[in-house]
């Protein structure tokens, strides 16, 4: 058995041409899921980046792990206490461990562990290859390590190959002779004058005036990206920059691809293709930024060859990244892990059998503290912390009538809220009664004692002087209201 991994950092669905994408940013990715199955409605647990990958690798929600923020206490995994063995059960119960105990060589290609501080990522690996530049990395920089790997070892048996881009990252970072092969080509249809009109009121980071996150400022080393977005030209870059990463990267992918051809392994190769979180791209008002617990940031590309299972297929049902781990040890018949909270959708792969969630719950704990539910067309967000953005506490929206969340039906549907809360109960019920310890808590509410959010603490201050150049003193008043700790 071969796998390859492709973990594509920041990478929305919807920005695929497999997903419907009107630009063709994505043709080699776009063969992969033509041969496989390709997942609709999959979502990370808990977002972004650190939290994400932590529920991946544990098979555990961020409520478990304690990963749900990228500073603070919550950016460290709960001790295994007096249950710990000689090794950590993360020797065999992670995702790279599990693997390896089924006797793949498991090998990966990453910076993530060190980026953030995340020691635990490595566990179970046998080849750890850190590309060294904390997640900012070009695709040139990543590819040739691999090819030189792959043609040193691809005709071995039994192995895991983890690979991680990370081109669709802000900076957006193309190289410069790469061009841009969309320049010629519409904008999303709903991104248009009128909507960044509405925008340009809004206040937070990464809204129209503070791509930078509190600031607009650029840099020339990244020209890609705006630090504002004041008209529908820098809109225009804005996405055309991103693209450009997708469509450089999946480049990247293709020669990877030829590679394991000319090695005679491809025909055989699993093959999965994901990422750990999307960007919002104007839904709430956010551009560049994974820092919600919303459709936008969690909805994630799920694309898996497996050859011998189903192909050409497309699976509509709920699932969750931290599903995988039950799913490989069901397609590898392995017993799952009491550990995991995960659901296995093998039967989806095996025969085209629904196997989704009733419901999910999606966290954010590093840019902002949320917790939502997705059920039916239904998002619902509930806000603890707004890191600024002076969101309300309830918001609803109809990913069938507004998949960009444009709309908050909050207030006209009184009665999806109250599901919405139910559900979320039953699950935090759920959550807490399964903790590891009955002293153990919600990581939430230490995030919020520990001053928020990491990316939004201590900002508040200087984030009020450029609301003061950028003549939106207005919102100041309810700023300082929310967050009165940050003048303490």
């Amino acid at each position: 058995m071969r796998i390859l991994f492709l973990d594509l950092d920041t990478l929305r669905p919807d920005h695929l041409g497999c997903y419907g994408y009107h630009r063709n940013t994505s043709p080699n990715i776009d063969r992969i899921a033509d041969q496989g199955v390709r997942f609709d409605n999959y979502y990370c647990s808990d977002a972004p980046c650190l939290p994400s990958r932590t529920a991946l690798t544990t098979g555990q929600f961020g409520i478990h792990t304690g990963v749900i923020n990228h500073g603070g206490t919550n950016a460290e995994l709960r001790k295994e206490g007096s249950q710990r063995g000689f090794r950590s059960r993360l020797s065999t119960a992670s995702l790279f461990g599990f693997l390896r105990s089924r006797g793949l060589n498991t090998v990966s290609f990453s910076p993530f562990a060190e980026r953030h501080g995340a020691w635990q990522f490595y566990a179970g690996l046998n080849e750890i290859h850190n590309t060294g530049k904390g997640g900012m990395e070009s695709a040139e920089e990543i590819t040739p390590r691999v090819l030189n790997w792959i043609e040193n070892n691809a005709g071995q048996e039994d192995w895991f190959l983890h690979v991680n881009y990370w081109d669709p990252h802000t900076p957006y970072r193309a190289p410069e002779e790469f061009g841009n092969p969309f320049a010629d080509d519409p904008l999303p249809e709903w991104l248009n004058e009128d909507v960044l009109k509405e925008h340009r009121k809004l206040v937070g980071p990464h809204k129209p005036h503070e791509i930078a996150m509190y600031d607009n400022q650029t840099n020339p080393d990244f020209p890609r990206i705006p630090g504002e977005i004041e008209d529908m030209q820098d809109m225009r870059k804005m996405i055309d920059g991103y693209d450009c990463g997708i469509s450089y990267m999946d480049q990247h992918i293709g020669r990877l691809f030829a590679a394991l051809q000319e090695q005679g392994v491809m025909e055989d190769l699993i093959v999965i293709i994901t990422s750990d979180h999307a960007e919002n791209m104007g839904e709430l008002g956010i551009y560049g930024e994974h820092g919600t617990a919303d459709h936008a940031t969690c909805r994630i590309p799920m694309i898996i060859r497996w050859p011998g299972l189903k192909q050409g297929h497309v699976d509509g049902g709920l699932h969750y990244n931290l599903d995988l781990l039950p799913t490989l040890a069901d397609l590898m018949d392995a017993e799952a892990k009491d550990i995991w909270d995960g659901k296995s959708y093998a039967p989806v792969l095996q025969a085209g059998t629904p196997a989704g969630q009733e419901k999910l719950v999606l966290s954010q704990g590093a840019h902002v503290c949320q917790r939502s539910v997705r059920f039916g067309p239904w998002l619902y967000m509930r806000t603890y912390h707004d890191g600024y953005h002076l969101f309300p506490e309830e918001m609803l929206y109809n990913l069938e009538d507004d998949p960009h969340e444009q709309n908050n039906l909050a207030q006209e549907k009184p009665e999806v809220c109250h599901r919405a809360r139910a559900h979320y109960m039953d699950w935090h019920d759920e959550m807490m009664e399964t903790m590891p310890y009955k002293t153990s808590r919600d990581p939430m509410w230490t995030v919020l004692e520990e001053g928020g959010p990491f990316h939004a603490r201590g900002n508040l201050a200087r984030y009020i002087e450029y609301l003061k150049e950028t003549g939106r003193e207005d919102a100041i008043p309810e700023l300082k209201k929310r967050h009165p700790q940050e003048f303490e």
